[in-house]
C-alpha cells in the first residue's frame, strides 16, 4: 500500500466546519500565547467534537504548550474519530491489513491520518518517558509503512533503545536489591 497514493482525495481540513468554529480556531491562532487560545479551542471543541481540524488544532495547543498528557489524549480522540470513519474496530492494537487495506480503499488520506495520528501519539509517548507504550504504536504503524513513507524507522530504533535501557537498568536495580 503506497502511503502516498491520495491525489484528489480531501483531506480532513478540507472538510468544511461551522462558521462559528472557523472563527474561534482563528481566534485561538490569533492570540496563541493567552488563555483565550485554549478558551477559543474548548469551544471549538464542543461545537465540532468530531471534526478532525477541531482535534488536531487542540492536539497542537496542547503539544506545543508541553502538556502532553493532554495532547495524548486528543490524538487517541483524533485517531478514534478517524477510525470510526472508515469503518475500523475502536481499538487500534487490533488492525489488521485487511483492515486497512479496506480503510484504504475508501480513503487513503484518512488512512494515512490514522497511520500518523499512531506515530505522533508514539512521539508523545517518548516524551513522557512511555517508551514500551511508545513502541507497541510505532510497531503497529510501522507494520503498514514497509516503504518508511512516515518516517518511523528513527523512532523504532529510539524507541527500541529506550525500552532497552528501562529493562537493563531495571535488571540493574534487581540485582543491587538481592545484593544488599
Amino acid at each position: 500500500m503506497d502511503l502516498l497514493d491520495f491525489t484528489g482525495e480531501d483531506m480532513y481540513f478540507d472538510q468544511p466546519l461551522p462558521a462559528e468554529v472557523e472563527t474561534l480556531i482563528a481566534d485561538a491562532a490569533e492570540h496563541y500565547g493567552e488563555e483565550r487560545a485554549e478558551h477559543a479551542l474548548m469551544r471549538a471543541y464542543f461545537l465540532a467534537p468530531e471534526h478532525l481540524t477541531v482535534l488536531v488544532a487542540l492536539y497542537r495547543f496542547f503539544y506545543y504548550r508541553q502538556r502532553y498528557d493532554e495532547a495524548l489524549t486528543v490524538a487517541d480522540r483524533a485517531l478514534a474519530e478517524a477510525g470510526r470513519a472508515l469503518g475500523l474496530d475502536g481499538d487500534w492494537r487490533t488492525l489488521g491489513e485487511d483492515d486497512l487495506g479496506r480503510a484504504a480503499a475508501q480513503s487513503m488520506a484518512l488512512t494515512r491520518f490514522v497511520l500518523l495520528a499512531l506515530k505522533g501519539a508514539g512521539f508523545l509517548l517518548m516524551r513522557m518517558g512511555r517508551a514500551d507504550e511508545a513502541l507497541e504504536r510505532f510497531e503497529k504503524a510501522a507494520a503498514f509503512d514497509s516503504s518508511n513513507r512516515l518516517g518511523l524507522t528513527e523512532l523504532l530504533e529510539w524507541a527500541r533503545t529506550a525500552v532497552s535501557k528501562s529493562g537493563a537498568e531495571a535488571a540493574g536495580e534487581n540485582v543491587h536489591y538481592f545484593r544488599r
